[in-house]
């Protein structure tokens, strides 16, 4: 019997609900906006992150392991949402996380601390040193008899993003066809994925900072799942000073989110965002009469560990 390809830590399809509040407020039609609720996925506060670790699970599975090690930054989503696969398959999780321990845990990382994963502090080492990082642990825990599964930076490979081209079919089949999808871009999966379903043409992926060079991760992904997209709608301008910085236009979004529509985003993927859509709208490459989907990816948890979310309600 051939080994499964995924194994199901949610329930799907999630949810693609109206948001017609905020569509007027952005300067759209009030049914050109709808929200798909990936923020709504799997255990421990859900997010995009879990369609693409059905996946990787599966490949540490089918290798016998019985330790996941993957990284990230100090209030990595994608390592949060290890420890609870980890924790819902009966394995054990390995964090290891950029930068130093801080004083006393909140969001991810209080979560990460209660689903039983052990955290690894890697120091300021840059995306090299933290790969060489995560190697180091996975060897340490093989020399210890464990047999680690290394999950890639938030997820992301080729058959993991596997799992949003599946999306991207539920988004078809949930309402009319989108004129664009807007999504944060991250590690660069989920956007590989919703280009390899939707087409580039209308997928309109806004960089958070978490890699340096956002076309070629993606472009990198979409060669391995073996797609040739073309040219990628890429916004770079609400990065800021640096992925863990929060800036202006994503308090704006943040704030204006959660008046219009009680929908709660977070500063660092889904605040910038929806930030990108705002500017997109101001530029006219999002038009009224056009059908916009915003995938809200999750991150409420990062949100309570963000240094500056009090500016949000300041």
């Amino acid at each position: 019997m051939p080994l499964p390809t995924r194994i199901p830590l949610a329930t799907w399809p999630t949810p693609l609900e109206p948001a017609p509040r905020l569509a007027v407020a952005l300067g759209l039609a009030a049914d050109d906006l709808w929200v798909k609720r990936d923020d709504l996925a799997g255990p421990a506060g859900g997010g995009n992150k879990i369609r693409k670790l059905e996946r990787t699970c599966a490949e540490a599975l089918a290798a016998g392991a019985d330790v996941l090690v993957t990284s990230g930054a100090p209030q990595s989503n994608h390592a949060r949402l290890t420890a609870a696969a980890a924790a819902r398959l009966g394995l054990g999780a390995t964090l290891v996380l950029e930068g130093d321990a801080p004083d006393g845990d909140r969001g991810n990382l209080l979560l990460d601390r209660l689903l039983g994963a052990a955290v690894v502090w890697a120091g300021e080492v840059g995306a090299d040193g933290l790969v060489a990082a995560v190697h180091t642990e996975a060897g340490r825990l093989s020399a210890q008899g464990r047999r680690p599964h290394v999950v890639p930076f938030g997820g992301s490979s080729p058959s993991a993003a596997q799992a949003y081209v599946d999306a991207a079919a539920e988004i078809e089949e949930q309402g009319p066809r989108p004129d664009h999808l807007v999504v944060a871009l991250g590690s660069g999966g989920t956007t590989a994925g919703l280009v390899a379903g939707l087409g580039a043409e209308r997928v309109l992926a806004v960089h958070t900072g978490a890699v340096d060079d956002p076309a070629g991760t993606v472009g990198g992904l979409l060669a391995g799942m073996g797609v040739d997209a073309g040219p990628l709608r890429l916004r770079l301008d609400q990065v800021g000073d640096g992925y863990p910085a929060l800036t202006r236009p994503v308090v704006d979004a943040v704030r204006l989110a959660a008046r219009t529509e009680g929908l709660v985003l977070d500063p660092t993927y889904t605040g910038r965002a929806l930030a990108g859509l705002v500017a997109a709208v101001r530029d006219r490459d999002v038009r009224p009469g056009e059908r916009v989907v915003f995938l809200h990816s999750g991150g409420l948890p990062g949100l309570f560990g963000h240094p500056d979310a009090a500016r949000l309600v300041g």
